[in-house]
C-alpha cells in the first residue's frame, strides 16, 4: 500500500511545539520591543519596525491566552483598538480620540495580564513556560504604565520634567516614558526625567511598589512549588 504523506503530521507537530511555547514567543517579542525601541525613533524603516513589533505583541498576546473560546473572543475584541494604536502610533495628546484609544489599549493590556496571571499561578508544578508567562506579566505591566504616564502628560505637559543637561528635548515622548516606566518598576531609577505633578508621583510610587511586590510573590511562589515537588518526590521514594 502507498505510504501516506507525512507533511500534515510534521505540520501538526510544529503547531504543537509553537502552542507549547506561546509565553516564550510573547516574551521574546516584548523583550525585542524593549531592546530595540531606542533604534526605532524617527521615520523610515525604523518607524515601521516599531509598528511591526507592537502589532506582533498584540497578536501574540491574544494567541498566548487562547485557552478557551470565551477568553479568546474577549481578547480579540479588545485587541482591535490596541492593534490600531500600535499600527498608527499616534502621539499622546489630550484629544478625546487619543484618550479613548489609550484607555482601550490599557483595557486590553489589563485583561491579558489578568488572564496570564491566573494561568501562571494556578499551576501546581511550574515549568519553563510558566516562568516565561510570569516574565511576560512583568514586561506588560511596564508597558502599561508607559501609556498611563503618557495619558497624564497629555493633560498636564508639566507633569514630568526633563533635565536639559541630559535631554535634547523638553517635552517627554513615548520613548522617554518607556525608559521611565521600566526604570521605576525595576527600582533602578530614570535619570533625566522627574515626576512633578501629584498624579505622576503617586503612580510612580504605585509602580515601584508593584514591581518589588511582584518579584517577591513570584520568587516565593516558585520556591514553594519546587519545595512541594521535592517533598512529594521524597515521599514516593
Amino acid at each position: 500500500m502507498p505510504q501516506k504523506p507525512r507533511l500534515p503530521l510534521i505540520q501538526t507537530k510544529h503547531a504543537e511545539i509553537i502552542a507549547a511555547r506561546r509565553f516564550f514567543l510573547l516574551f521574546v517579542f516584548l523583550l525585542l520591543t524593549l531592546v530595540l525601541y531606542p533604534y526605532t525613533e524617527g521615520h523610515g524603516s525604523r518607524y515601521y519596525l516599531l509598528r511591526f513589533l507592537g502589532s506582533a505583541v498584540v497578536l501574540l498576546s491574544v494567541y498566548a491566552i487562547s485557552f478557551r473560546r470565551s477568553v479568546l473572543l474577549t481578547a480579540a475584541l479588545l485587541a482591535v483598538p490596541a492593534l490600531i494604536a500600535r499600527i498608527v502610533l499616534v502621539e499622546f495628546d489630550a484629544s478625546a480620540l487619543s484618550v479613548v484609544r489609550i484607555l482601550l489599549s490599557l483595557a486590553f493590556d489589563t485583561f491579558i495580564v489578568v488572564v496570564i496571571f491566573r494561568r501562571v499561578f494556578s499551576h501546581q508544578k511550574p515549568n519553563a513556560e510558566t516562568v516565561f508567562g510570569a516574565l511576560c506579566i512583568y514586561l506588560l505591566v511596564g508597558f502599561g504604565f508607559t501609556s498611563i504616564y503618557g495619558l497624564i502628560s497629555s493633560f498636564d505637559p508639566q507633569a514630568f520634567h526633563l533635565d536639559p543637561a541630559t535631554n535634547l528635548h523638553t517635552i517627554p515622548d513615548r520613548f522617554d516614558f518607556i525608559y521611565y516606566s521600566f526604570g521605576t518598576i525595576t527600582s533602578l531609577g530614570a535619570a533625566g526625567i522627574t515626576p512633578v505633578s501629584g498624579e505622576a508621583r503617586s503612580l510612580t510610587v504605585i509602580e515601584g511598589i508593584l514591581g518589588v511586590l511582584y518579584l517577591a510573590v513570584l520568587i516565593s511562589r516558585l520556591m514553594g512549588a519546587y519545595r512541594t515537588r521535592d517533598a512529594a518526590e521524597r515521599t514516593t521514594q
